[in-house]
């Protein structure tokens, strides 16, 4: 149970755990060993907070969201030869490795792992899982490359930040870009996230549909600086560069705007863990046709909630959008039903409550 004084050191300002706190009492510890942004650190921010409301638990690491603690390294250190056992909820390589070598330098810690590989993992991940109290998989696939015993719980997303704006004619209109309507494509620019096969399908698509524009929004890596090049040289080359945005990195915050401009969200993952970014993109009420890579298929009803189309297909893509493109109400109209579908399977809420049930067979 998330005690009282944990609920009143919460909601300060700071929401640090300060000397006057029990570190002692945590119960779940969200590590996050990872200085760059990424999927994985969304994922972690949006569930977390939710988590933080059923157990005393605490952020350690970057990029802590609001709505949980951040456990300091001296807090941490009280920690060591304590009795109760705390969840310690890893999500990549180096969470299990730390959590690995803390429980076997003394601290009580209950190992769990998240996975939403859909590969053969390698052997030092083998023999880590191993050595993991609890597995969770996000979907059945994920499950199926884990060779033991897992629970399957999908991502959740927050269906009150992530939701349709009241208009959203007049939402893209504060964007300054051309046109009336919107298509967009999240995630980092790269072969993997189908960016550009996403870049032919506008190619093809915009010049016989001026009303839209197209949107990227994702950081471009140094190492991906050649491949955003040869994008951006052959969206110029076919006259479309005011029409064919790419954003480069954004906050979170203006993320968040850039969902409840768009009318159709193209997922266009050639591979992909889950892809958070489909019941983002759902959840904001964008019509979607997407990639059978990640999660897709788990996700979406096809031809109710979006349409789904084979991953590296650019003419498919192009034929699902310009079905989309040609009927704006028809893409309202799925966008609204996609909508339900995340608010019923696919919320925080449920998320959280199927986590907590997980931990609650450990401690």
């Amino acid at each position: 149970m998330l005690n009282v004084a944990y609920r009143n050191c919460r909601d300060r300002e700071q929401n640090l755990l300060t000397e006057t706190d029990d570190a002692g009492d945590l119960q779940l510890i969200v590590p996050n060993l990872h200085r760059r942004y990424s999927g994985v650190t969304a994922t972690n921010r949006m569930v977390a907070p939710r988590l933080a409301r059923l157990f005393h638990a605490a952020w350690l690491g970057p990029d802590a969201p609001d709505g949980i603690a951040r456990l300091r390294i001296v807090d941490f250190l009280k920690l060591w030869r304590r009795r109760r056992p705390a969840i310690w909820h890893a999500r990549r390589n180096n969470e299990m490795i730390a959590g690995v070598l803390l429980r076997a330098l003394g601290w009580p810690l209950k190992l769990v792992f998240t996975s939403a590989a859909q590969r053969h993992h390698s052997w030092i991940t083998r023999w880590l899982i191993r050595r993991m109290d609890a597995i969770i998989a996000t979907s059945e696939i994920s499950a199926s490359y884990l060779k033991r015993s897992s629970t399957v719980i999908p991502h959740g997303v927050d269906t009150e930040v992530y939701a349709p704006p009241p208009d959203r004619a007049a939402a893209f209109a504060e964007s300054g870009l051309p046109g009336t309507f919107a298509i967009g494509c999240f995630g980092r620019v790269r072969a993997q996230k189908g960016s550009d096969v996403f870049v032919d399908a506008m190619c093809r698509l915009l010049p016989r549909y001026p009303d839209f524009t197209a949107v990227i929004v994702g950081a471009i890596t140094p190492e991906q600086t050649g491949f955003a090049d040869d994008l951006k040289r052959r969206i110029a080359a076919s006259g479309l560069t005011p029409r064919i945005v790419i954003t480069g990195e954004l906050d979170i915050a203006e993320v968040q705007r850039w969902y409840r401009r768009l009318t159709i969200y193209a997922f266009t993952s050639r591979n992909e863990g889950f892809g958070l970014t489909l019941i983002e993109a759902m959840a904001a009420g964008a019509a979607l046709v997407a990639a059978r890579a990640g999660a897709a298929e788990l996700v979406v009803e096809d031809g109710i909630s979006g349409v789904l189309v084979p991953p590296g297909d650019a003419e498919a893509l192009a034929a699902a959008l310009e079905t989309l493109m040609r009927d704006p109400a028809s893409a309202t109209a799925m966008g609204e039903r996609g909508r339900q579908r995340v608010v019923v399977a696919f919320s925080l809420e449920a998320e959280a409550a199927r986590i907590a049930e997980v931990y609650r067979t450990l401690v």
